[in-house]
């Protein structure tokens, strides 16, 4: 995926394609895709370029799925393909899809587009607000009013976001009620509940490995031999993590189910952050539960 064009490969029989990014080629590309009844079409998520074409072959029904480019690299890698370029990368894709078969997850619709990229905006401003606070305590006093200026600039401006925010979910039936019942949960607010809603939409629909798997909370084995490594977690959605991170340590305080929880963790000998990464491990779990059974908090996890 480029700026300008699309650049295709076809496994087994090795055909190549190229077509503009634009709404012409993308036509073009979902008409041939349709009479070739791929078994998967993968591509890279490549900071946005990727959109259009793939709600183009969503909406026409097309197995298609976004994979991570650090995984397809680390697959280049291991075949012997160190070369970079966008034909190579179609055909490592191609190669990728085949031998791992990624699965196809329902993919965002436009409203869940315009959710995402308003959680997203609400993220950068509060990254840019952190930053003009943190020159503000070490900039000479001349230039203080300056960054002052700024810093309630930017507040402002994350007021309006979170109207926006609150506005779209309150507006739909189904964000509505699935709000409510993550907002149900001590410890859960807006930020996390949202966060879920445009970055997490498997909530409910995937068992408790996969969603925990998903987010990048699941510890997995380092383990050979005769050896036992310490579990660690690795991949998964970052920023989803980070939002339910500090749920989780809001949740310590308030919540009294993870806080028995951790609790108990922490008394049996586990390290801090241990504990903490297995409370957020079943605080997500908890509200997987919930959502999946579309019950709210009752306060027993046995309920949900």
């Amino acid at each position: 995926m480029s700026k300008d064009r699309l650049d295709g490969h076809v496994r087994p029989e090795g055909r190549k394609f190229s077509v503009p990014n634009a709404e012409e080629g993308i036509e073009r590309l979902v008409a041939d895709l349709k009479v070739m009844a791929p078994e998967l079409v993968v591509l890279e998520a490549t900071g946005g370029l990727e959109m259009a074409a793939v709600s183009a072959m969503a909406a026409a029904g097309l197995p298609v799925v976004m994979v991570n480019p650090r995984q397809a690299r680390a697959f280049a890698k291991a075949i012997g393909r160190l070369a970079k370029t966008d034909g190579i990368d179609a055909e490592v894709l191609a190669q990728f899809g085949e031998a791992t078969r990624p699965e196809v997850r329902p993919f965002k619709d436009e409203q869940t587009q315009e959710l995402t990229a308003l959680v997203v905006r609400r993220r950068q401003i509060i990254d840019m607000l952190t930053q003009e606070k943190n020159r503000h305590t070490r900039a000479p006093q001349s230039i203080r009013p300056d960054i002052r200026i700024n810093i309630r600039w930017l507040e402002q401006r994350l007021a309006e976001i979170d109207r926006q925010l609150n506005k779209t979910v309150r507006n739909s039936p189904a964000w509505r009620h699935k709000d409510d019942l993550l907002q149900s949960v001590p410890g859960v607010g807006k930020v996390l509940s949202f966060t879920l809603l445009a970055d997490l939409p498997e909530l409910g629909t995937l068992n408790q490995r996969k969603i925990s798997v998903l987010v990048g909370v699941a510890p997995l084995n380092r383990d050979s031999g005769d050896f036992t490594g310490t579990r660690r977690i690795w991949g998964g959605r970052a920023k989803v993590r980070h939002v339910l991170y500090m749920a989780t340590v809001a949740s310590l305080r308030h919540n009294p189910v993870i806080q028995a929880y951790h609790q108990r963790l922490i008394h049996a000998g586990k390290k801090p952050k241990v504990a903490i990464v297995a409370a957020m491990h079943k605080l997500l779990i908890i509200l997987n539960a919930m959502v999946k059974n579309d019950n709210v908090w009752r306060g027993d996890p046995a309920t949900v």
